[in-house]
């Protein structure tokens, strides 16, 4: 396609992520907005386990048995003219390090918040990184139908915790048991709370902000306190700034239910209109790619092994920066200088793949990958070296020793750890006198996730012993004299081969840097 139908097409996409604390109901409303899109004819949730009718985008195993997400999942749908690429992110703190990432893939986010609790820690790490990068957050106060926090003080919270604007584009009517509906200032109605019914019913404002005709609703001390709230917030609180949104410096604000399917739809059709298409990516020259460059260019944020356990799969997912992907392309991967051809290209609904021929800036699609790709790395088309901006990658702390329970299991236990490891979250560190193999994460729950999957994939029981907390730190491997190594600095080499030293703890390594001043330790991966 030309610049212009290419420019057209790059306008129409939508990409975000989903962010919130364990348990907001951040699975929830993707569910709804993938019923908006005709994705799914009911809207499933991860709790209703017994009726196996569990959330889309929960597709692996172990979080359809445990009812959370531990791996971004993606979903593509089209909704008013628009292309919808939805990441549904893991909320838990375990699994940070791939939301940290898929947050580089997006052009905007969606902060999915429980009324009733505010704002939690992990909502707060999330909403930093989206600040740190400048990306639009658009703000979901959900669960109105239980008994939640007054909207005023969530409201506070949100610019007193999280330092944002915040602008509320509509307002609880009540809450829980007297939950009401939602004066939606934007646009000058009141939405109805009508669990019942599937139809969704609207009362519309006049000029002065009041109900037109008459209504039983304008009788109700509890409009009324809602009214008069929404009337003070029009009147002192802060303007609406299309540019700070942009920015990432106001947060336009929406209430409702997702699980009752409420709000979600009013929340979508304002996102549409307000969020922004796919914009430029910095390179790590400095310069900027435009998502309407004639030359294509993309990035993997994310491998995934086993998307479809029946194929032993390993799928590479690339955020397109700019110009066209077509079917058959070839492309040059940055990190080694090869072409590689892109013939078996999908995209996604969560778990099912369709093959897809063409797509554009903005939009996600998996490569079918046999070991070619590693996260971060940069593939692009024409005469000039493209490299994309490093992704954030972050330093285990926890460590574990892992071996098979089975040796006549060895072939199986190798393979299921080399592609475990390719995904990013573990990582694979071997003791230089033994060759044991040793086991990094940030998180607790990375190993439990692991070892289940080992089993469940790869067929494949392994032991793991416990080694606690600690501080791995790089050496050049010219400084390197095994000698160094002691049961406080273990030596190891990582997934590159490179040597690395793992502390026992902070006095430890002093003990080494006093032992061995002119060695340098690095934090790197």
């Amino acid at each position: 396609m030309n610049e212009k139908e290419l420019t057209k097409e790059v306008d129409k996409r939508r990409t975000f992520a989903i962010i919130s604390h364990p348990d907001a109901g951040k699975t929830t409303i993707t569910e709804q907005l993938l019923l908006f899109g005709g994705i799914v004819r009911e809207a499933g949730t991860v709790k209703a386990r017994k009726s196996g009718n569990f959330a889309k985008s929960d597709w692996m195993e172990i979080e359809q048995k445990r009812g959370i997400s531990v791996t971004s999942s993606v979903m593509q749908f089209d909704y008013q003219g628009k292309r919808i690429n939805i990441l549904d992110t893991p909320g838990h703190e375990d699994f940070s390090e791939d939301t940290y990432r898929t947050l580089m893939a997006v052009d905007s986010a969606v902060m999915v918040i429980d009324a009733a609790k505010g704002i939690e820690p992990q909502t707060k790490k999330l909403f930093q990184i989206c600040k740190m990068r400048g990306i639009p957050i658009f703000t979901f106060m959900n669960k109105l139908d239980r008994d939640s926090r007054p909207p005023m003080e969530l409201v506070d919270q949100l610019e007193n915790v999280l330092g944002i604007e915040a602008y509320p584009m509509n307002w609880p009517i009540g809450s829980g048991r007297i939950f009401k509906g939602i004066y939606d200032r934007y646009n000058h109605r009141v939405e109805l709370f009508q669990p019942e019914s599937n139809e969704r019913n609207f009362l519309k404002l006049d000029k002065d902000g009041n109900i037109e005709g008459d209504n039983q609703l304008e009788d109700d001390d509890i409009y009324g306190d809602a009214k008069d709230e929404m009337d003070l917030i029009s009147e002192a609180g802060n303007e609406f700034s299309a540019e700070k949104i942009k920015n990432g410096d106001q947060t336009p604000v929406f209430f409702g239910s997702a699980l009752a399917n409420f709000g979600v739809q009013t929340f979508l059709d304002a996102y549409l209109k307000m969020a922004p298409a796919p914009g430029p990516h910095k390179t790590l020259a400095g310069t900027e790619v435009e998502p309407n460059d004639e030359n294509f260019t993309g990035f993997v944020f994310k491998i995934q092994a086993n998307m479809n356990p029946h194929h032993r799969d390993r799928i590479a997912f690339v955020r397109i920066c700019s110009g066209e992907f077509k079917k058959g392309m070839d492309v040059t991967l940055d990190r080694t200088q090869k072409s590689i051809r892109l013939s078996n290209v999908t995209e996604f609904m969560a778990n099912t793949r369709e093959n897809v021929k063409t797509a554009v800036a903005g939009d996600i699609i998996g490569l079918y990958d046999t070991g070619n790709f590693q996260i971060g790395d940069t593939i692009y088309t024409g005469k000039h070296q493209v490299e994309f901006e490093k992704l954030p990658q972050f330093t285990p702390e926890l460590f574990m020793r892992v071996s098979a329970k089975n040796v006549m299991k060895q072939k199986s236990f190798h393979k299921g750890i080399k592609q475990l490891v390719q995904e990013g979250a573990i990582q694979l560190y071997t003791t230089y006198s033994t060759g044991q193999y040793i086991l990094g994460a940030v998180g607790q729950l990375q190993f439990e996730v692991f070892k289940f999957r080992m089993k469940n994939e790869y067929n494949s029981d392994v032991l793991m012993e416990p080694m606690g907390n600690k501080i791995a730190r790089w050496i050049d491997p010219e400084q390197l004299d095994e000698k160094m190594s002691s049961s406080r600095n273990i030596l190891v080499k990582d997934i590159n081969e490179e040597p690395l030293f793992l502390f026992e703890n902070q006095f430890a390594e002093r003990w080494f840097k006093d032992k061995y001043p002119n060695v340098k330790l690095t934090a790197k991966l």
